[in-house]
Parts: structure tokens; C-alpha cells; sequence
């Protein structure tokens, strides 16, 4: 079933008239974290055992990490562009490349193809943005490149490194997350300006039907990366937006926060605490007078939040 040409009861700007009574746009503190200057910046995840952030940038195939303690960054560039992470049980990372999944058994290491290549028989798909649920399963969407048609869909990587097709349907599946009782699944559709949410079963790794959670306005941003935080508020980057939002469990508009750059694309929590929001950008389709005003635009950029998110959890593989 695709997202396509569903009816929405609300959106986000209904929502907002329905809570004028709340400021959403409170005062937070915008710290620079990293000026990487990336073409596409995606997929900031806190790896608590090294106390670092690492992102990619999709366009340019490099993996970025950040030694907080120390603020050393470094970054590398691999063969085929790197979407999306996670950190494994037993050490290392996995990466989702943009046809099919490889693990890295530390930074400088030789990466390792892992599992079966996805979609070859669609050229103009790829792999765009995941999570691992709690039992360490890594959920996984793709996107049509070109965007004629809602065939990207969502995959699930088990441990042993089969892959299972548990839903196809849009142009750009992402923002994928997982309420604090992982009852819940999220999922955006980001050329469609929505997000939607189904049951998800952590004993087998199985979906439901996927429901509207919230429809953004036009013109205003799209819901690109999301994460949920220990209360289950959904907090999503919106793309061509300049912003943050947070979204009750729900689906209300409770906060908006101001970012210093045109294209934001994801939100992630950690620090010791988990309760530091990073925040990665995008450069890429930013004009000369956007980038005099926005000219850490591709950065990552962090604040501190009040309710902590849930810790990242690690591949199981």
C-alpha cells in the first residue's frame, strides 16, 4: 500500500492553532559542534563505549567521526557512499552503504560486505535511512533516486544477515524510529510531508499497518531523520525547513527549534546522559546569500534537552 494520496484528519498547522496557548519556539542554546561543511550530513549516532559521534555525508562516501572528549575529528572516504550506521554488540560498526550493508571492525578498517545486496533489480534505488530496534535488528528504507514512483520500502537486516522486504510504498522512507516500549514504529515519507507510525511486534520483528501520525504543510520543510526520546515525543529534522521539531506521542506540535541552516536533516541523542540533541545539515542546494547567513550550513550542531532519548541500540550481528 502506498502513502500516496491518503487523506490526513490534521496538520501540523492545524495542530499549531490548536496550542497557541503554548510558546513552541522556547529558547535553546545552538552550539557548533563540528563545522564538516558536508554536502548531505545524515545519521549522527552516539556511540556511548568511545564517548563519539559519528555521521556520514551520503554524496561525498565519507564516514565522519568526532572523539568528544578530545574534539578530534576524522573522516573517510569509501568506494560506494555510506547512508547510514550503527554500532555493533561486539565491536565496531555496521554501515549501510547504498546497495547492501558492510561491517567495520574499527575506523581505518577494511570493510566487510555483510548479507545480500538490496534491490539490484531497481537502479534507481537506494538505501537512505535506519535503526536498530532493541532486540538488534537493523531497520533500514530506501528511496527512488529520481523519484517516479513509491517503490522504496522498508527492510529488516537480522543478526545472521538476512534481509526481509516488510513494506514497500514510498518515494523516500526515513526517519525510522521506535517508541520507548517498542510497541511502535515510525516511518516519513519526506516528498509527501508526512509521518506515519504502526505496530511493531519486538518478539519477531514484524510490522503492522502503518497509520498518519502527522502531515507537515507545504513549503514549510520535511520530515527527513527522526529519534524518540525516554517520554515518547518524536523529534524529526525537517529538510528545506531550518528547524527542529517535537511531536507528542500523539502526533502534536509541542516545540520548534530554530537551526543555523536551510536543510536539516537529522536529530540523535546522546552524551553521557543521553541528553544532548545532535543535529546533522546539509550544504547541498544552498544559495551564495543562504550560505552568508547559514555559513556553518553541512555542520553538526548540538543542544541540551530536558527529557533524555532513548540510548542507541547496537547490532546484534
Amino acid at each position: 500500500m502506498s502513502f500516496l494520496n491518503q487523506k490526513f484528519v490534521k496538520s501540523l498547522t492545524q495542530l499549531s492553532d490548536e496550542l497557541l496557548v503554548q510558546d513552541t519556539r522556547l529558547s535553546r542554546t545552538i552550539e557548533l559542534v563540528h563545522d564538516a561543511r558536508c554536502t548531505l550530513g545524515e545519521a549522527p549516532r552516539y556511540v556511548a563505549r568511545e564517548h563519539a559521534l559519528y555521521w556520514v555525508d551520503i554524496p561525498e562516501a565519507a564516514l565522519w567521526r568526532l572523539d568528544l572528549a578530545s574534539g578530534v575529528a576524522r573522516r573517510r572516504v569509501f568506494a560506494e557512499s555510506v547512508v547510514t550506521l550503527a554500532a555493533r554488540r561486539s565491536g565496531g560498526l555496521l554501515l549501510a552503504m547504498a546497495s547492501g550493508f558492510a561491517l567495520l571492525d574499527h575506523f581505518e578498517a577494511t570493510p566487510v560486505a555483510f548479507g545480500p545486496r538490496i534491490d539490484p533489480d531497481r537502479p534507481d534505488n537506494r538505501l537512505n535511512d535506519g535503526r536498530c530496534d532493541a532486540e538488534g535488528r537493523f531497520f533500514i528504507g530506501s528511496m527512488n533516486k529520481k523519484k517516479p514512483a513509491a517503490d522504496g520500502g522498508l527492510f529488516r537486516l537480522d543478526p545472521d544477515g538476512s534481509v526481509d522486504c516488510l513494506w514497500r510504498g514510498a518515494l523516500t522512507a526515513n526517519g525510522i524510529a521506535f517508541s520507548p516500549d517498542g510497541a511502535a514504529i515510525f516511518l516519513s515519507d519526506t516528498p509527501q510531508h508526512a509521518t506515519f507510525r504502526a505496530p511493531y511486534d519486538p518478539s519477531t520483528g514484524a510490522i503492522g499497518a502503518f497509520a498518519p501520525f502527522a502531515q507537515f504543510p507545504l513549503g514549510k520543510g520535511r520530515p527527513d531523520g527522526g529519534s524518540v526520546d525516554q517520554a515518547g515525543d518524536y523529534w524529526a529534522g525537517l529538510y528545506d525547513g531550518g528547524r527542529v521539531v517535537r511531536l507528542s506521542p500523539q502526533g502534536a506540535l509541542l516545540e520548534e527549534i530554530p537551526i543555523p541552516a536551510r536543510h536539516v536533516t537529522m536529530i540523535a541523542f546522546g552524551g553521557r546522559d543521553w541528553r544532548t540533541a545532535y543535529v546533522t545539515t546539509a550544504r547541498q542546494a544552498t544559495t551564495d546569500e543562504e550560505l552568508s547567513r547559514f555559513p556553518h550550513a553541512g555542520g553538526v550542531f548540538a543542544f541540551e534537552v530536558d527529557m533524555p532519548g532513548l540510548p542507541e541500540p547496537l547490532f546484534a550481528g
